[in-house]
């Protein structure tokens, strides 16, 4: 069945029809991880969008359990070509299958390098995928450019708390879209591991006395999210160790007086260098972000930047002045990528006053 991908800008991609037959409008990006397709689409940080993977070959492999979460949340998926046979020993299962019964639209074979192209050259854009060869543009266009991701960490995170047990260190996790590997790599560690919903009260989590705060990845808009902003504002007030990934380290900035803004197109794959600031040493690091922390209005009364990306010279981390705080743009916990910066989940015990690798 023949698929089309309408851009808000008016071009079209004819490709074939994969998963969902049905139509779905979504923000457009790319992701540039030759594997880890599956934690890609199980990774909560897309909901909302649709996904391109610039690896022109995805599910060669099969599905594997590598799942970050219990389902798929992109709304879309976009490839040059479906593996047809996967060979993996921990295969159980194909792409197409797996898109079908997530109802997970998407389209194969498109040139995605021409897409890719297009979003780094006029930046991240809304899309349709649909499988209506009777489309009418002129009416699909203003539907496109008036789509909105909106609040979408309240569709993603936990409906109530889990515990992870542990002998070592109490962990509050916060549940903004957390990737299962976050839990798990504390939890490897020794750490009981408390996961709260997103909305939770900041005196709630701290009347369960932790011994520190992790704020988790997630999707969206960081603005979006006024009222975990001012639990976050309480949190940071506390004198609990804190320690935040991706949208947390956002929303951190955010409670703080500092400013986020949107990017042209973000980052999204396996490969993207970070420099530690304090040590000089770079780090190939797994990211998926849309917005950044504005470093030109940060106060160095209240944080000082940490990390710096090697290729753009954006944010990617900042250290709070005075505190036991750190927050990281990228993802020290991979799931898929490098986890060159796995090392930063010890840096979190120390704080804690624990031993690393305890």
């Amino acid at each position: 069945m023949k698929a089309f991908l309408i851009l808000e800008d008016g071009t079209v991609f004819c490709g074939e029809s994969i998963g969902s037959t049905r139509e779905v409008i979504s923000e457009i990006v790319f992701n540039t991880s030759m594997t880890g397709y599956l934690e890609v689409l199980t990774d909560p940080s897309y909901a909302g969008q649709a996904v391109c993977m610039t690896y022109p070959l995805i599910g060669n492999y099969g599905i594997t359990p590598d799942m970050e979460s219990s389902r798929s949340w992109v709304d879309g998926y976009i490839v040059r070509e479906l593996s047809r046979i996967p060979s993996n020993f921990r295969c159980q299962g194909t792409i197409q299958d797996f898109l079908k019964e997530q109802d997970i639209p998407g389209i194969a074979g498109i040139d995605t390098r021409a897409l890719t192209k297009i979003l780094r050259d006029k930046g991240t854009m809304n899309g349709m995928i649909t499988t209506n060869e009777n489309y009418n543009l002129d009416e699909i266009l203003p539907r496109l450019k008036a789509y909105r991701t909106g609040d979408v960490v309240s569709k993603v995170t936990c409906s109530e708390a889990t515990k992870l047990a542990g002998k070592g260190k109490k962990v509050a996790l916060l549940d903004f879209g957390a990737k299962k590997n976050i839990a798990k790599s504390l939890n490897d560690r020794g750490c009981e591991v408390t996961i709260y919903p997103a909305h939770t009260p900041a005196a709630e989590i701290l009347a369960s006395n932790p011994d520190g705060i992790m704020l988790s990845n997630g999707p969206g808009d960081p603005k979006d999210c006024g009222p975990i902003i001012d639990e976050i504002k309480k949190l940071y007030d506390s004198e609990v160790p804190i320690f935040a990934i991706c949208l947390g380290h956002q929303l951190m900035a955010l409670a703080t007086g500092c400013d986020t803004h949107k990017m042209k197109y973000g980052h999204r794959g396996g490969n993207h260098p970070v420099k530690d600031l304090e040590t000089g040493r770079v780090y190939i690091s797994s990211q998926n972000h849309g917005y950044v922390v504005d470093v030109d209005k940060l106060d160095p009364a209240v944080a000082t930047p940490a990390f710096v990306n090697v290729n753009d010279g954006t944010n990617e981390g900042l250290k709070y002045t005075g505190k036991n705080i750190f927050t990281v743009q990228f993802h020290p916990e991979a799931c898929p990528g490098p986890q060159d910066s796995g090392y930063l989940f010890d840096r979190f015990i120390e704080m804690m006053g624990g031993a690393a690798n305890a």
